[in-house]
C-alpha cells in the first residue's frame, strides 16, 4: 500500500480504529458507534490509505491486527485518553455525583458516617450507593467506584487504603469476659487464631455462629456474648457506647478496607480530586 499522506489522520478514523482493535473486530466497533460494518470498514480503509500501511488482516472468519496495527493501537489509545482527560480538565464541569458500591455492611459502617465530612468538602455533590449481597458480586457490578475488603491487589484496579482490619474482643455494656464467644465464619481470623497469636490459651465458642461481621456485631450489641469485632466496622458502636472494647489484646491482620476503581477510570484531575476528598472523608 503506497503512502498517501503524512500528518494527523481525522479523529473519527482513529476512534474507529481504536474500537476495532480493542474489541477485536469491525462488527463490535460498529455496534459501539452505531454504524454499519461497511462504514467502519470504510473508515479503517481510509486510515490505512492515509498511513500507507495495512493495519488489519481481513480473513473469512474476521479481522486481526497486523504487526504495525498492534504497534499503532496503544499509541492511539494513549493519545485519545490524554485528549479526553485534558478536555475534561479544561472545559468539563466539576463532578456533581459520586456513586459507590460495596457490601451493605461496609456502606453502613464506612460510608454513612463519612457523609457529613464529605459534604462539608463537596456540598454540591450528590452521593449514591449501590449495595451488593456478596463480595464476589463486585466483579460484575456496573458501579466502578467500589469499597472492597482484602489486601489491596485486584487485577486492573487501582486502590487506596481506607483502614486496616483490626480485630478486638468487644461486648455490650455489662457483658464481661467469660460470656459466650460469638463465632464468626469466613476469611477473617477467628477466636482460635486470636487465642493462638495473642497467647491467651484455649477458647471455646458458643452455639451462636454467623457468616457476617455485621450480624456478629448486632448479636454483641444485644448482649448475646463477646464478638471478635472489626474496629473499622464497629467504630460507630464503640463511639456511641453500644459496644465496649474489653481489656484484652487486639489482633492486627494483613487485610483492610479499600476504595478501588478501574485503572482506566478516574484519569482527569477533577475526578481524582473528587475521589481524594471522598477517601479523606472515609479515613476520618
Amino acid at each position: 500500500m503506497a503512502k498517501k499522506k503524512i500528518g494527523l489522520p481525522p479523529l473519527d478514523w482513529l476512534r474507529v480504529f481504536e474500537a476495532a482493535g480493542r474489541l477485536g473486530g469491525f462488527s463490535a466497533a460498529a455496534r459501539e458507534f452505531g454504524l454499519t460494518q461497511a462504514a467502519v470498514s470504510q473508515r479503517i480503509g481510509n486510515l490505512e490509505a492515509w498511513l500507507g500501511r495495512t493495519l488489519f488482516v481481513r480473513e473469512a472468519r474476521g479481522v486481526s491486527l497486523t504487526v504495525e496495527g498492534e504497534s499503532y493501537l496503544p499509541l492511539v489509545q494513549d493519545s485519545l485518553q490524554a485528549l479526553e482527560r485534558n478536555t475534561e480538565d479544561l472545559f468539563g464541569k466539576f463532578p456533581r455525583e459520586l456513586r459507590v458500591a460495596g457490601l451493605s455492611s461496609n456502606i453502613h459502617a464506612l460510608v454513612v458516617p463519612s457523609l457529613t465530612r464529605f459534604h462539608e468538602m463537596r456540598p454540591k455533590v450528590r452521593v449514591m450507593t449501590d449495595s451488593v449481597a456478596r463480595r464476589s458480586s463486585l466483579d460484575e457490578e456496573k458501579t466502578w467506584l467500589q469499597i472492597r475488603y482484602g489486601r489491596g491487589a485486584w487485577p486492573g484496579r487501582d486502590s487506596e487504603l481506607i483502614a486496616r482490619e483490626v480485630l478486638v474482643p468487644m461486648a455490650a455494656p455489662g457483658v464481661e469476659w467469660g460470656a459466650p464467644l460469638i463465632d464468626l465464619r469466613g476469611e477473617r481470623p477467628g477466636w482460635s487464631d486470636w487465642a493462638r497469636k495473642t497467647e491467651q490459651g484455649d477458647v471455646t465458642t458458643s452455639n451462636i455462629s454467623f457468616d457476617s461481621m455485621e450480624h456478629a456485631l448486632s448479636a454483641a450489641r444485644q448482649g448475646m456474648g463477646v464478638a471478635l469485632g472489626s474496629m473499622p466496622l464497629a467504630k460507630a458502636d464503640l463511639q456511641a457506647g453500644r459496644l465496649l472494647r474489653l481489656n484484652l489484646p487486639e489482633l492486627k491482620t494483613r487485610d483492610g478496607y479499600w476504595l478501588t476503581w478501574p485503572e482506566d477510570r478516574a484519569k482527569s484531575k477533577k475526578q481524582r480530586a473528587l475521589i481524594a476528598d471522598f477517601l479523606l472523608a472515609l479515613q476520618g
